[in-house]
């Protein structure tokens, strides 16, 4: 696609030599290919361009990068897609799987847990273990399924919005203009990797980033009927065979663990970072470490629009401190002319808590029941009254 895209760019230059038309006015058309979601005068965007025409163009000798070596890492929630809603994909994924979907799949610990949740949790490896522990049990292709399944979900907090539906039109341009200009797209996601597939392959994006440039948190994935066994080494795979979720967990892909990752399955320095939060630190100083043999450059984006979204991130502290770390900061505000398409808006309120609908279960008792449809600090005491 790239090579083919390159010849119809070169007969066209030719052609426009001769009928007198200059090669500055075929490279201006293409740039307008990026920017149309992007204010106009947004130094962010101004920069991004004039990154990529000086690393794409050969005759820069001091700044000129091989395809090959043209690596561009995302950070995906709150980067690529909304994850200021309620709570972002996966830890809805969970609620629902859990509480509305199949409650009768997971223990009472899961669903207390996942009826706990409430806007302003913290996404840490503690919760990702739990999430990793509802899903036991399914196949791979299963829980891709579902995860697909799942994004057809409406979001309460925007009227319109699909969980899918949430890309950002500036960053999924930014992709692609990107690509266009010979660099490799990976997802370097603190969500975990089947899941960030079945997102990605559901975008905006899925032309750009194939599954193997999805990088993700990794639950513990087994031969079926080997789930117990602790090494893969004893047997092997055969046609036929399922390779199903232990409820095992192996790492969260946030803060350092993101370099390691980079370095483990890319083997190689980006030479662009683009993030949203403190997680992404790591990603983005990998990237512009000093010891990087190309020019990189790192870039924040942050969530201060509080009218088309529920950013409410403060612009003067966060661009300070960004720009302290050696990272442009990207103002949604500011920098993004429009960040969804026309039919979807934000909602009149940010989410709606809903009761749980719990499917009818043996096991389940009312001293389970209650805390889970009234999670409080409150202790209940059950007393066997008298026949």
């Amino acid at each position: 696609m790239k090579k083919i895209s390159f010849l119809v760019i070169n007969m066209i230059v030719s052609l426009s030599l001769i009928l007198g038309v200059s090669q500055s006015n075929i490279i201006s058309a293409e740039e307008e290919t990026f920017g149309t979601y992007w204010a106009s005068d947004s130094e962010p965007a101004k920069q991004l361009k004039e990154y990529v025409e000086k690393v794409t163009n050969p005759n820069d000798k001091e700044n000129f990068i091989e395809e090959k070596d043209r690596i561009a890492v995302f950070d995906m929630d709150g980067t690529l897609t909304c994850e200021t809603y309620y709570t972002y994909y996966d830890t809805m994924m969970f609620i629902e799987y859990c509480l509305n979907d199949h409650p009768e799949r997971v223990s009472n610990e899961l669903k207390q847990i996942a009826a706990s949740i409430k806007p302003g949790y913290t996404a840490d490896e503690s919760l990702a273990r739990n999430f990793a522990k509802a899903y036991a049990g399914m196949t791979v292709e299963e829980f891709k399924e579902y995860a697909t399944e799942f994004g057809k979900k409406k979001t309460d907090s925007f009227n319109n919005m699909r969980y899918s539906d949430g890309f950002y039109l500036p960053m999924v341009e930014l992709v692609k203009y990107l690509y266009d200009n010979g660099f490799t797209i990976y997802v370097i996601s603190g969500t975990e990797r089947t899941t960030t597939r079945a997102i990605v392959e559901n975008s905006p994006i899925k032309d750009y980033v194939t599954p193997n440039h999805v990088i993700g948190t990794d639950f513990e994935v087994k031969e079926k009927g080997y789930e117990n066994v602790s090494s893969n080494m004893d047997y092997k795979y055969a046609d036929g065979d399922e390779l199903v979720l232990t409820g095992g967990f192996v790492q969260k892909n946030l803060n350092a663990n993101k370099a390691i990752y980079i370095e483990r399955e890319i083997g190689q320095r980006p030479v662009l970072a683009f993030g949203n939060s403190g997680s992404d630190t790591s990603m983005m100083n990998y990237t512009i470490d000093s010891r990087n043999p190309h020019p990189a450059e790192a870039y924040m984006v942050v969530a201060d629009d509080n009218v088309r979204e529920w950013g409410k991130q403060n612009w003067d502290e966060k661009s300070k401190e960004y720009k302290e770390k050696g990272y442009t900061p990207i103002s949604m505000a500011n920098d993004f002319a429009k960040i969804y398409p026309d039919n979807i808006s934000k909602a009149d309120q940010q989410y709606i808590e809903k009761e749980p609908v719990v499917a009818p279960n043996t096991s389940t008792t009312l001293e389970d029941l209650i805390p889970l449809m009234y999670p409080t600090t409150v202790q209940y005491h059950f007393v066997q009254l008298p026949n």
